[in-house]
């Protein structure tokens, strides 16, 4: 089974090792992703971000340039398993050479600094999407699971949207041919990308919020709306993602305990539900039967999201394709699924340049 990944921190991840001394690369490591598990996996195409946050006295651009100098260097170490592309050309090339394609992406939009200028430089860089903020307002937009805030996890921001640069920076994201990612976005700022584009859109790793009811993934109305814009979401497997972690516990007091006592990452952020793939197909099922066949695909979120042992594993995409079939999915949808849709997408929005020398 070919399999297209919309999401995963991986380099991000190497990046962080590499700067404490850790030696440590892409083609073998102990992380979640690898490029030998890439190719065990049947994977295509994998999207790799680079994570940025604001950090007091740390500018996200140049943040932004350390990591990605990080995914030039490994694209050149590994050019013999792997190579970076820009379009969809450029994924049937590596697949005809056997090679797995890098799509290069940055995790919240404060890499631009409130700059067109630099967008046009990550653009040129390679760039080809761009989730427009992480967990913090930044200056494109306002996050839908502000760390610390009131009805954390539950309580959208439906007043907060994209700023007035915002609208400016997708509108410039569609003319040049750089995926919007709603991911992360609060359900006013959707609501501003569906007002101000035209174009299909992702949200590169969200779920179905009315299977889980967590602020990160999708409304309903969301789903629908993205189907009829042509856009796709790609299944997160973040097991807060997929099953409440909370579920009963309904004083904020009962959650902020759970999340101290659960956390794995260090950003009191997860609460480390154990989901199963009975869960990611749950989702799939419920986003399909709300927005269409063609709406929806995988964002992982692998070195992103904290482990548990039901998780899909990046070389055994099989045993996921297998859970799939035994829910009763045919083939064809499980191949819409795992790489059609978002190769459309990329099709649909993606213009035919040649990638950057890394």
């Amino acid at each position: 089974m070919k399999v297209i990944d919309m999401h995963c921190d991986t380099i991000t991840e190497l990046w962080g090792k590499q700067e404490n001394g850790i030696q440590v690369g892409l083609r073998h490591n102990d992380q979640m992703i690898d490029i030998e598990r890439l190719t065990k996996g049947g994977y295509v195409l994998q999207n790799f971000a680079i994570f940025v946050e604001q950090q007091s006295g740390v500018s996200s651009f140049e943040k932004a340039q350390q990591i990605r100098s990080v995914f030039a260097r490994e694209m050149n170490q590994n050019a013999d398993r792997i190579a970076m592309v820009t379009s969809v050309k450029g994924i049937e090339e590596n697949e005809q050479a056997g090679k797995v394609s890098a799509l290069l992406t940055v995790e919240g939009g404060e890499a631009c600094e409130g700059s067109i200028e630099k967008l046009h430089v990550l653009y040129e860089q390679g760039v080809r999407m761009m989730t427009l903020t992480w967990n913090y307002p930044n200056e494109i937009g306002y996050p839908n699971l502000p760390i610390g805030a009131a009805g954390f996890p539950y309580v959208p921001d439906t007043e907060h949207g994209l700023t007035s640069f915002g609208i400016q920076c997708v509108e410039e994201m569609e003319r040049m041919g750089m995926i919007i990612d709603v991911s992360h976005l609060s359900d006013a700022g959707v609501d501003d990308v569906l007002r101000y584009t035209k174009k299909p859109f992702v949200a590169s790793h969200s779920n179905a919020r009315a299977i889980c009811p967590w602020v990160r993934n999708l409304t309903d109305d969301m789903i629908r709306k993205l189907a009829e814009r042509g856009g796709v979401t790609g299944l997160n497997f973040c097991g807060d993602f997929l099953r409440d972690p909370f579920a009963g516990k309904t004083s904020a007091k009962e959650r902020k305990a759970a999340l101290q006592e659960k956390d794995t990452t260090g950003y009191q952020t997860m609460a480390g539900s154990e989901a199963t793939f009975a869960d990611v197909v749950r989702h799939a099922r419920h986003i399909i039967n709300v927005g269409g066949i063609e709406c929806i695909g995988l964002g992982s979120d692998f070195d992103g999201i904290p482990d548990y042992p039901g998780r899909p594993k990046a070389d055994r995409m099989d045993d996921l394709a297998e859970a799939f079939c035994d829910a009763g999915f045919t083939p064809d949808e499980i191949e819409h699924i795992f790489y059609r849709n978002v190769l459309r997408v990329y099709h649909d929005t993606l213009k035919n340049s040649s990638p950057c020398t890394a």
